[in-house]
Parts: C-alpha cells; sequence; structure tokens
C-alpha cells in the first residue's frame, strides 16, 4: 500500500482544511503510512464465508413496544419554564 513517501500529506490536508507546519506534515505522514499499512494487514485477513454484519452481535427489534401513554399536564410541564405564554414555552426571538 502506501508508504510515508507515497502519501500526498498536502492534499489530505487540504482536503481536511488543515494548515500543517512542515514538522507536523512529517508527523502526521507517518502516522497515516502505518494506518495504511495496518489497513493492509487486515485486507489480507480471509473472510470468505463470513457474512458482512452491522453489528457485533446479532440485534432484532430493538424497539420497545408502541404503547399509548398518558402523558405531563400542560400545567405539569411548563411549571418550570422561565416565560411561557397561552400555554406554550416562551423563548427569546432568535430571527430577525
Amino acid at each position: 500500500m502506501s508508504s510515508p513517501t507515497d502519501l500526498n500529506i498536502d492534499h489530505v490536508a487540504h482536503l481536511a482544511r488543515l494548515a500543517l507546519t512542515p514538522g507536523e506534515k512529517a508527523k502526521f505522514a507517518a502516522q497515516l503510512g502505518d494506518v495504511l499499512r495496518h489497513v493492509e494487514q487486515l485486507s489480507k485477513v480471509d473472510v470468505a464465508g463470513v457474512e458482512p454484519t452491522a453489528h457485533a452481535y446479532a440485534v432484532s427489534n430493538v424497539w420497545a413496544e408502541d404503547i399509548v401513554q398518558h402523558g405531563l399536564s400542560v400545567e405539569l410541564a411548563l411549571k418550570n419554564a422561565p416565560a411561557q405564554r397561552q400555554n406554550m414555552f416562551a423563548v427569546p426571538k432568535v430571527i430577525e
């Protein structure tokens, strides 16, 4: 795969919107090269017969039952509101 000398660290820094010093470029190029070498090792692992998964463990229907329940009353919901108006929370205007 890529060695640190093959990496165009200026292009990577530009994509990440980073302004790097020459020392940082050398340091990060070496670190990125290490990561890419590790990924190359992972790509050599035989995964034939392994199903692609989104989770490490089987997950099925993690949602709770949709049961109708009574919520807070308007008075209780607005009890600690710093400001209220017409049974609603009053907030500062953010658009001029």
